[in-house]
């Protein structure tokens, strides 16, 4: 294991230009997503399979042919971008990342991509997560809103004045874009002052609860049981996980990480910058959507970004 930790700083040091393999999370799906993949490969159909096998159900019916509505289930919104991508990699000749992050739900893929989890233990812990993060949200009536054109300590002081409701910063996307999460009240009261305090936009999303948020703890409960109980392996490459933003190769901070990523923001920010400064060069989206490659483009724009 430390092999792998001083490997990557002697990239660093040397300055040799190296790829990050990035995740999107939820909100990237699209109907048809990942059908083209189970028509046109053998490996993928077997491995889209085996994902309905351990659902319980035909999630491959509902991503090749459902409407966006159904896709918007968060007991299929999670699995079903999680698949697209693990899938894509597995199937994608010569895929081997020095370095792997994902956003939100897309740390799940990343893990899978470098070793950490297996497809099964992954995709099993995806769908307890979104399963948890649903009850989590009928518990506690919340939801969350994207803020656009204020910096970052802004939002976070506005947020923290308001007393009496739970509103935090919850996903650092790109300079000038934080997504705030929180009671239905207190997003409502937030996004009002953050206008005022000169946001370009105050967006609520449609989204069914506060996620990263303290809000979420009832979820985090359930998903530290499951993986505290899943089998972790050593990775092949560095992890920038939402949580820490640096380099992380012990498997125990991994879960750690894992666990508190619930409740805690998403610093996407953070974790390209630093990802860049460990020598990122280019950057290769894997999964459906762009939407981290326009992120990273706005973190870093001398950035070469791509998508699998």
């Amino acid at each position: 294991m430390a092999s792998k930790k001083s490997y990557i700083w002697d990239l660093k040091i040397s300055s040799i230009p190296m790829k990050a393999i990035v995740f999107p999370g939820q909100g990237a799906q699209f109907p048809g997503m990942g059908k083209s993949l189970y028509e046109e490969s053998p490996e993928a159909k077997a491995l889209f399979e085996k994902a309905n096998e351990i659902l319980g159900f035909r999630i491959t019916d509902i991503l090749f042919e459902g409407t966006e509505e159904e896709l918007k289930q968060t007991k299929v919104t999670q699995p079903a971008i999680f698949l697209h991508s693990v899938i894509l990699a597995k199937t994608t000749p010569n895929f081997a990342p020095e370095m792997v992050a994902g956003h939100s739900l897309g740390e799940f893929s990343a893990l899978v991509a470098n070793g950490v989890l297996s497809f099964e233990d992954g995709l099993a812990l995806v769908f307890q997560r979104a399963l948890a993060m649903q009850e989590a949200c009928e518990i506690n009536p919340s939801s969350m809103a994207a803020i656009l054109g204020l910096d970052d300590q802004v939002v976070e002081e506005i947020c923290a004045g308001i007393s009496g409701e739970i509103v935090v910063a919850a996903n650092y996307n790109c300079p000038g874009q934080l997504v705030i999460s929180g009671s239905t009240k207190g997003i409502e009261i937030a996004c009002e002052l953050l206008k005022i305090a000169g946001a370009k936009r105050a967006l609520p999303l449609p989204v069914g609860g506060a996620f990263h948020s303290p809000l979420m703890e009832p979820a985090r409960e359930k998903l530290q049981k499951a993986i505290e109980e899943t089998e972790f392996h050593p990775p092949t490459c560095p992890i920038y996980q939402n949580v820490s933003t640096t380099a992380v190769v012990e498997v125990a901070s991994i879960k750690a990480n894992l666990i508190a990523q619930l409740t805690a923001p998403v610093k996407w920010t953070q974790s390209v910058q630093q990802m860049v400064a460990d020598g990122a060069t280019e950057f290769i989206e894997c999964g459906p959507g762009k939407v981290l490659q326009g992120l990273v483009k706005k973190i870093h724009p001398e950035a070469i970004v791509s998508g699998l």
